[in-house]
């Protein structure tokens, strides 16, 4: 008799699992009911509940279905890994959302290596995940107990930050992401990778070039030595990526960082700081083609203009250009005085010298042209000769003449080492590294 009950309850739990992952809401519901007890069942080594194979599989409705039966959204595999985690880690952000409204616990580590889903989400690459996981941290008991800067910078059981896993795996994406949720771009491993490496030695080691642009464009500090001695730059140069070593060079000109000073604006308009950002990756690309001269190859731009865009090149004269160079159109309004500069001019504002990472700007930047502190920045709005306004979107940016910006004002002299802030064309977006399956150890 005990050896008839083992084997059906083997062939329920078969038919359960397989059920599940094939998303056959139905028939789950009916093994349900019928057995209340299958939903205590696991399967395999790694004792996988039917909720995990739920989250990992992106079976939304299935999982639905069981958080609606009051099942615990935390519970735990062998390796004490909630559903959100698998969830993060095979990008099934539908899951991760649910997951997240059921009061699914953001803040728990596995066993196996001390991370959380935040550290999953970075290491594969899974921006989308990655950013529902941070906007919870906003409006969850994490923000109170922890912080949210303290979370964003959370330590796995190698002492790696989910911004030392995104640089090291290639997502620059994510890497983007953490940065601007205040992750801290020149934090120190423990034992992951080499000890006492920032996320810009392990970028180098990776030898993703959107990595290293992003890290050096939030300040980065291409000086920082490991528990070695060595810089990113020697450790690039180890791994034979030439191209990140070029740029990674302490004796190159430094590249532009996005400015500090900009902290300390009340508000900034998010489509004026992706034309601040944008400018921000033309100006450093401008300063890779002098690098990358030097190397066997070139990298094309990763900046995405239209081919045709000499054909559009007669729509700048009909438009007010910047009073400060002359050059480029007005596409960011300073309030509340309402003057309107161009973004590389906005961005030479802030962007005199390198801001010293350790240390926070104890002034705001002025407007330049009636010395008033700025307190926000928004998108302008253009008026054509044909008195018609035009609302400038950051992903159809406005064509003009060839910039001669390193010959403008003096007061933007910081930004002459960068030549001229010219329209790049094409685009190589870099291969990002492969799936799930395919995370280097470090």
């Amino acid at each position: 008799m005990g050896q008839e009950l083992s084997c059906g309850e083997r062939r329920r739990e078969s038919g359960l699992f397989h059920a599940v992952q094939d998303g056959e809401l139905e028939l789950v519901e009916a093994m349900v009911e019928a057995h209340p007890s299958v939903l205590e069942l696991t399967i395999g080594y790694g004792r996988l509940s039917a909720l995990h194979v739920a989250a990992a599989n992106g079976r939304i409705q299935v999982l639905s279905m069981l958080l609606g039966r009051s099942l615990n959204p935390d519970i735990l595999n062998r390796h004490k890994q909630t559903p959100l985690m698998l969830a993060a880690m095979h990008g099934k952000i539908s899951c991760v959302q649910k997951l997240i409204e059921a009061g699914a616990n953001i803040l728990m580590f596995d066993s196996a290596q001390g991370r959380t889903c935040l550290h999953y989400a970075a290491c594969y690459g899974h921006s989308d995940c990655l950013q529902a996981i941070l906007s919870a941290a906003h409006s969850t008991p994490v923000a109170d107990s922890w912080g949210f800067a303290r979370f964003v910078n959370i330590r796995d059981g190698k002492g790696a930050t989910p911004l030392h896993l995104a640089a090291r795996q290639r997502r620059p994406e994510c890497v983007h992401i953490l940065l601007d949720s205040g992750a801290l771009v020149c934090a120190s491993t423990g034992g992951y990778g080499y000890l006492g490496s920032s996320p810009l030695h392990l970028a180098a080691r990776g030898g993703s070039l959107e990595c290293v642009r992003e890290l050096l464009a939030w300040g980065a500090d291409r000086h920082q030595i490991d528990s070695s001695g060595r810089i990113p730059h020697t450790v690039a140069l180890k791994h034979k990526h030439r191209a990140c070593a070029a740029l990674l060079n302490p004796s190159s000109a430094e590249p532009l960082v996005w400015p500090s000073p900009l902290k300390f604006i009340s508000e900034l308009n998010p489509e004026a700081k992706a034309l601040l950002e944008r400018a921000l990756k033309e100006a450093n690309m401008e300063r890779e083609k002098t690098i990358l001269k030097e190397t066997e190859y070139s990298v094309p731009s990763p900046l995405d203009f239209d081919v045709g865009a000499d054909d559009n090149m007669s729509e700048a004269s009909d438009v007010e250009l910047c009073c400060i160079c002359f050059d480029q159109v007005c596409t960011i309004e300073v309030r509340p005085c309402s003057h309107q500069m161009c973004a590389h001019c906005t961005l030479a504002l802030c962007c005199h010298k390198k801001p010293n990472p350790t240390t926070a700007c104890s002034t705001a930047p002025v407007c330049p042209f009636c010395r008033s502190s700025i307190s926000q920045l928004v998108v302008a709005e253009i008026k054509t000769s044909n008195d018609s306004e035009l609302e400038l979107s950051p992903s159809k940016p406005r064509k003009s003449r060839k910039s001669n910006f390193s010959e403008g004002s003096s007061s933007f002299k910081s930004l002459s080492a960068m030549g001229s802030f010219t329209k790049l064309g094409g685009r190589s977006p870099g291969k990002i590294a492969a799936g799930c399956n395919e995370v280097d150890k470090p």
